[in-house]
């Protein structure tokens, strides 16, 4: 695969995902790592939100959230989601799809730990997804959990990672004339080796 300076060489998704990655941080003027993240709720009816991708892990990539909140809730039903990564100055995306699994472990306790204390509060304070009464009533909810957990609080018991073990990943780049490139590489278990395919645009 040598199409556009050989951005799509490598035998190893990740590595490429990572690639390009680190080449969008460079250059996307926000949140290189901002993902629009799907679920599906009950009725088989789609959710896309914005989320921040922390990590491309050798064979997954790893998101962190409350695990009570609506995309928290679908992936746990259905242990599935996909997601896309755009970047509009490359004019590039990856898209992903796969099978989910919790990050509930040191790795979580790591990154939370890493976070603004009051991003730390905030993930106490926050019943992500449920209807909130006011402004004022969450920051008197932060105010509480302030006094309560302090300057080092522990990471929630409802919060933590979410890590995707993808069965699809695809690679496109934009194209003169709209003849865009794009491969895919794609699995039917996790266990399995990739196969990859250029489509049509």
């Amino acid at each position: 695969m040598n199409d556009q300076s050989d951005i799509f060489s490598g035998d190893d998704p990740f590595e490429i995902a990572r690639r390009w990655l680190a080449e969008a941080e460079g250059v996307e003027p926000n949140d290189a790592n901002a993902i629009a993240l799907a679920t599906v709720d009950g009725d088989g009816l789609p959710n896309v939100r914005m989320v921040l991708l922390k990590e491309i892990e050798d064979s997954g990539f790893v998101f962190y959230t409350n695990y009570e909140s609506a995309k928290g809730t679908e992936i746990d039903a259905s242990g599935k989601a996909g997601f896309v990564m755009h970047w509009k100055s490359l004019r590039r995306q990856i898209r992903v799809r796969g099978v989910v699994s919790r990050e509930d472990g040191p790795q979580a306790d790591a990154y939370y730990a890493s976070r603004s204390l009051q991003s730390r509060l905030g993930a106490w304070a926050s019943h992500q997804s449920k209807p909130l009464s006011s402004r004022a009533a969450l920051v008197a909810e932060v105010a509480k959990v302030t006094l309560k957990h302090g300057n080092a609080p522990k990471r929630p018991p409802n919060w933590g990672g979410y890590r995707i073990t993808p069965l699809e990943i695809e690679f496109w780049a934009d194209g003169a004339f709209r003849l865009h490139d794009r491969f895919v590489w794609r699995r039917s278990t996790i266990d399995e080796n990739w196969s990859v395919n250029r489509l049509n645009p």
